[in-house]
């Protein structure tokens, strides 16, 4: 693949976006930004919701995660079921009948203002260092394809990337990414089903179901060891929770289900996202597969994360392959990040700084627009850490998932919300919350050293439970 290609397909991909960005950002403000006016067809929210969760990062490691995991992941995307049911019959009735912007207005409203600046804090930082490192990978990746051949640096591609995002959505916000995203998972899904077609043809599969379920590979239960990551039952709980907080208790992916007309139709969203996502997760882990097979039948040495770019872009499955893998890769990736670039604004603008309580609304458009440049800035900074002060990989993949560590708190604080009426301390919920990560991660730890017991996935059920116990201790008495 020849660099003009890769420029040609970059320069035809963005263009579509900024005039999807200039159609609908048109008479833009902030009740645009940040809830598209409540205008958003439920259909184009659901359908683009599946890129916004499938990032660049999915997009490259789910397939590499078969060759050595199977098609265990299927058993948490089964738990995902549970949790987006969860999403769709207690949380959006809670939001849409708060009539939130941002969804941690609630914890303010239930417990305080130490609480709503802690979740909103927990929030910000998670998604912050979420989206810096699925956008590193594509820099990553770009670089490597594309800027090395013409001698510019890294810092360059990443100024670029982050630019292009900023310049897409600081008008329309999130009306434009409802839209942007839509035509982005459009791109993604051909782009993994062109691959799954070309594999199958070189590997002359005449029924690629029957291929799937007699491959060896596709084990997709596992119940025999119970201390073992990929246990079914702590894949399935972990599932279902991280569907409730990584979407549920999220800014960014429940802004968008917050753009719709009304509850009934974000409900209908969410019952159709889960049928698609659920269905596309199957075809990932079927590609992953038949890479696997591709890789080893044909000599290749590339394992995990770069299975799939190395067979795209440098196998013998063609050019139209290799540019359809890149445009899903930017897709995907993007569709993460643009959403996450607004959310991140929106969060800032509402929980910390409270524009909203503004009357000025110049005043709060001005406030909101140096915000979305700060946090572009932000991204930018955070991703040359990654590359230039840390740059072993493996320490920035274990810094993703300490990320992750960030959602417990939240998960205990909506938890303790919904289902206790108890009131707490508020001023001493930030302790709670800081501590409850590292005590996780201390008790992962100890299991695993004496017990070699691997929490796995189920980390987060562990971080919210901690989270939940600590809140008792901080309740008040009733002659308080």
């Amino acid at each position: 693949m020849q660099p003009l290609h890769i420029i040609l397909l970059i320069v035809g991909y963005f263009t579509v976006l900024i005039l999807i960005s200039y159609i609908t950002g048109k008479s833009a403000n902030n009740k645009t930004f940040f809830k598209a006016n409540n205008s958003s067809p439920w259909y184009l929210v659901a359908f683009g919701m599946i890129g916004a969760s499938l990032s660049g990062v999915t997009f490259i490691s789910v397939p590499g995660w078969v060759e050595a995991q199977s098609m265990s992941y299927m058993q948490m995307v089964l738990g995902y079921v549970i949790g987006y049911a969860v999403i769709g019959l207690v949380l959006l009735p809670l939001y849409y009948r708060l009539n939130l912007t941002s969804i941690y207005t609630y914890l303010e409203d239930r417990f305080g203002k130490y609480s709503y600046k802690t979740g909103a804090s927990f929030f910000l930082l998670s998604r912050t260092i979420g989206a810096a490192f699925r956008l590193f990978l594509v820099a990553n990746v770009l670089q490597l394809l594309l800027f090395d051949a013409y001698g510019i640096p890294f810092w360059v591609t990443v100024t670029i990337t982050i630019l292009l995002i900023w310049l897409y959505t600081f008008k329309g916000g999130i009306k434009t990414i409802v839209w942007t995203d839509t035509l982005q998972t459009l791109f993604m899904l051909i782009a993994v089903g062109v691959c799954i077609y070309t594999i199958s043809d070189e590997l002359q599969i005449s029924n690629i179901f029957s291929y799937i379920t007699d491959n060896k590979l596709s084990k997709t239960f596992f119940f025999d060891n119970i201390k073992t990551g990929d246990y079914f039952w702590k894949r399935f709980l972990a599932g279902a929770f991280v569907a409730i907080v990584m979407t549920g208790l999220d800014q960014d992916m429940m802004q968008k289900n917050l753009t719709c007309r009304n509850l009934k139709d974000a409900q209908k969203n969410m019952f159709w996202f889960t049928i698609v996502l659920v269905i596309v997760n199957f075809f990932f882990l079927a590609l992953g597969v038949l890479l696997t097979d591709y890789a080893q039948k044909n000599g290749i040495d590339a394992h995990k994360d770069q299975l799939f770019p190395i067979i795209a872009t440098k196998g013998t499955l063609g050019l139209a392959t290799a540019i359809f893998f890149l445009l899903g890769l930017i897709a995907a990736a993007y569709s993460s990040a643009d959403s996450a670039l607004t959310s991140l604004t929106t969060s800032f603008s509402i929980d910390i700084l409270e524009i909203d309580k503004n009357k000025d609304q110049v005043e709060q458009e001005k406030t909101r627009k140096k915000i979305h440049i700060i946090f572009s800035f932000i991204l930018i900074a955070t991703i040359l850490i990654f590359k230039y002060f840390i740059a072993d990989e493996s320490v920035i993949a274990k810094i993703f998932t300490f990320a992750n560590y960030t959602y417990g708190p939240l998960l205990g604080l909506y938890a303790f919300g919904l289902f206790t009426k108890l009131k707490v301390k508020d001023k001493f919920v930030p302790l709670i919350c800081i501590s409850s990560p590292f005590i996780t991660f201390l008790v992962n730890f100890l299991c695993l050293k004496h017990f070699n017991f691997d929490f796995g996935f189920a980390l987060l059920i562990l971080n919210g439970a901690i989270t939940f116990i600590g809140l008792l201790f901080l309740k008040k008495s009733k002659n308080l």
